[in-house]
């Protein structure tokens, strides 16, 4: 029975690779369905911090003419968007449509006694057409909080009394300042304004502000703070989806922040109530908008070429410098930047992509999507038994079973969570099943013939290469169909355990060569827990801790670089259009190759198998980054693949020159000794 068992076992891994070969089939029509929706939207909006300008303008002689100009200039340069923030008194007096007192200065232009029970907030406005305009806007924004506004008239001049302290009254939001929004609209700008949660919603203040950015053509809006408008007052009014409503019923989406250091709450519940109309945003602050404009149009192309970023941002401020004696700013750097010498649009209109609003990504999503990635999720769980088969095959039936009971609870119970885990164990199998078959064909070809010529070696090892990448890379369209969902796009959502993706297959490969390698796997534990520990194996043991830790902190969106790598990675980016991994072709596979050429003839150089995984792993990895288009993953694993198979073979070269130097040096050396 035993006996019969294991060749079920055994003769299961057929069908279970029939499986697999049906899950990849299945993946492609998913695939494609992710292609056009990645395909559908190629309009990149550049977006300025009307703020920043209005902040340096006040540093100008003549503000209001600076402004004017500076406007004029940027929208030659291809800026076609304004962000606006909800104003506040602060915002007006910096551009000179009010000017504020606070009671003791009014006691002092009345030269009257300053009230002992009273710190009100005097406004006075600069000119008739301000007070008619900004009255209102004033007058209803702290009406609406409780807050008693009265008018006020000095030597002619009209006013505001706001009965609260000028400190707190400075920071209280209103709308976009309307003369500025107009005037902003009058030039050909479109209009993004950024919306805080500072106040308690109002569904109708809401509804009428919505309203007056449709009628002036604003599709898009950002948000400023923590949270999103609604999101503090939604346990009690259901906020957020009021406003999700309002949103679609005006047909204004929004725009995610990338990297911001916290998600800004409600964002995932909003994005899906607005059936996903989400942009990406880069943000360029006004420290890096001092960068050099090579730098600064690179980080725009890539942006938009490898992250599906379609809103780029651009804040500029006033800088003292100090070695000048004056007051400098970035506008003239951003302008150089995205023209010449910078040509960051070029750049992008060269990648496929036009100037213009930025628009939501058509999602596709066909009929039969369901049924594949059902068949995907079979071919899937196959994939994991198959690794399983290689280390306890006895539990392949089992394993495989099992995967398919629990992979049925957990689809429904967390389907999210099911699918990330069903993926990340794909990746994990993929170039660890590929490694081991290679190590397999090292040992049967070392039994085979221990002095093989290096012309065959060289050819097992380019054939063993291009066999070990072809089933890693059968990983990808299990990882790509499982995670075929907007918000991994968007980075709504992210692939989690890429540092176990990193680790894993290193150590099973590594678990495999020393433990299996001989086909005995209990004997080989015995003698390691028999070996006596040196010096040399506590040093070893460092070594390759200290080399893991560097490894596993350079993996994930956070991993650090090193200066060499930040000259190198333009360098490739400019010259190949698409940067490979250098983890890949500088590593991973230069080393698979030399690997096998050399364990060909010397066995225990095998364990160099451990460390190549690297470059297999890797391949999966890049499409573990889903918000990079699938034709970027894809010509980026095909460069590595390239340029990893040339330095491997000039590795090889190399070797074979050190190995007959050394044969001809080392008996004079010897001799001479």
């Amino acid at each position: 029975m035993h006996q019969k068992w294991q060749h079920w076992n055994t003769a299961s891994r057929k069908w279970l690779w029939i499986l697999v070969v049906v899950g990849i089939l299945a993946a492609l029509p998913v695939i494609y369905d992710r292609y056009q929706t990645e395909s559908s939207s190629n309009k990149v909006e550049l977006v300025f911090n009307y703020r920043g300008l209005a902040d340096i303008a006040s540093y100008q002689p003549h503000p209001e003419q600076y402004i004017q100009e500076q406007l004029d200039l940027l929208k030659s340069a291809g800026i076609q968007s304004m962000a606006m923030f909800e104003s506040n008194l602060r915002d007006l007096k910096a551009t000179r449509r009010i000017m504020i007192y606070n009671a003791e200065e009014v006691a002092t232009m009345t030269q009257s006694v300053v009230p002992t029970n009273e710190n009100f907030t005097h406004i006075l406005f600069t000119n008739d057409e301000n007070a008619g305009r900004l009255s209102p806007v004033i007058e209803d924004s702290f009406t609406s909080l409780g807050i008693a506004v009265k008018p006020w008239e000095y030597k002619g001049q009209k006013g505001l009394i706001i009965e609260i302290a000028p400190e707190e009254a400075a920071l209280k939001p209103m709308q976009p300042d309307p003369i500025t929004f107009e005037m902003l609209h009058s030039k050909g700008f479109n209009i993004v304004p950024r919306m805080s949660d500072s106040l308690p919603y109002d569904e109708e203040a809401t509804e009428k502000l919505l309203a007056y950015y449709e009628a002036n053509g604003v599709k898009r809006l950002l948000f400023e703070g923590d949270s999103v408008k609604g999101f503090a007052d939604n346990e009690e009014k259901m906020s957020v989806k009021s406003f999700a409503n309002l949103l679609n019923q005006h047909g204004i989406g929004v725009a995610a922040i990338e990297n911001t250091k916290k998600p800004q709450q409600g964002f995932n519940l909003l994005a899906n109530l607005i059936k996903y109309n989400v942009v990406r945003l880069y943000s360029l602050s006004d420290r890096d908008a001092l960068l050099d404009e090579d730098t600064i149009a690179d980080r725009f192309a890539l942006a938009t070429k490898d992250r599906n970023i379609r809103m780029l941002y651009i804040n500029a401020a006033p800088n003292k410098n100090v070695s000048k004696a004056m007051i400098t700013n970035s506008i003239e750097n951003i302008i150089n930047s995205l023209n010449e010498p910078g040509n960051a649009i070029k750049q992008m209109e060269n990648n496929g992509f036009t100037l213009g609003q930025a628009e939501a990504f058509d999602i596709h999503h066909s009929s039969g999507q369901k049924i594949f990635k059902m068949v995907v999720l079979l071919g899937a769980v196959a994939f994991i038994a198959l690794l399983i088969s290689y280390f306890l095959p006895m539990l392949t039936i089992a394993v495989f079973v099992l995967g398919l009971i629990g992979s049925a609870g957990l689809y429904v119970l967390k389907p999210t969570l099911f699918e990330q885990a069903l993926a990340l164990m794909v990746a994990i199998s993929a170039p660890t099943i590929a490694m081991i078959l290679a190590v397999r064909k090292i040992n049967e070809l070392n039994a085979a013939d221990r002095n093989l010529a290096p012309g065959r070696r060289l050819a097992h090892a380019t054939v063993l290469f291009i066999k070990t990448a072809i089933i890693s890379l059968a990983a990808i369209p299990f990882v790509v169909a499982l995670l075929n969902n907007i918000t991994y796009s968007l980075v709504l959502n992210q692939f989690r355990g890429v540092s176990l993706l990193h680790a894993a297959p290193i150590g099973l490969v590594a678990v495999y060569v020393l433990l299996y390698r001989g086909g005995r796997p209990l004997q080989q534990i015995g003698q390691i827990l028999r070996a006596p520990i040196t010096l040399l194996w506590v040093a070893a043991a460092a070594v390759i801790g200290a080399i893991g830790f560097y490894y596993l902190s350079r993996t994930g969106n956070g991993g650090s670089v090193t200066p060499i790598e930040m000259v190198i990675r333009p360098f490739l980016e400019n010259t190949l259009h698409v940067r490979p991994r250098n983890k890949e072709f500088l590593m991973g596979h230069p080393l698979f190759l030399l690997g096998i050429f050399v364990s060909l003839k010397y066995r225990n150089w095998i364990f160099i198998m451990i460390f190549a995984v690297i470059g297999q792993l890797s391949m999966v990895d890049t499409f573990a980054h889903i918000h990079s288009p699938l034709k970027i993953s894809f010509i980026r694993d095909l460069l590595g693949l390239g340029l990893g198979l040339i330095i491997g073979l000039i590795a090889i070269a190399v070797w074979q020159i050190a190995e007959r130097c050394w044969k001809k040096w080392s008996p004079r050396l010897k001799a001479k000794a």
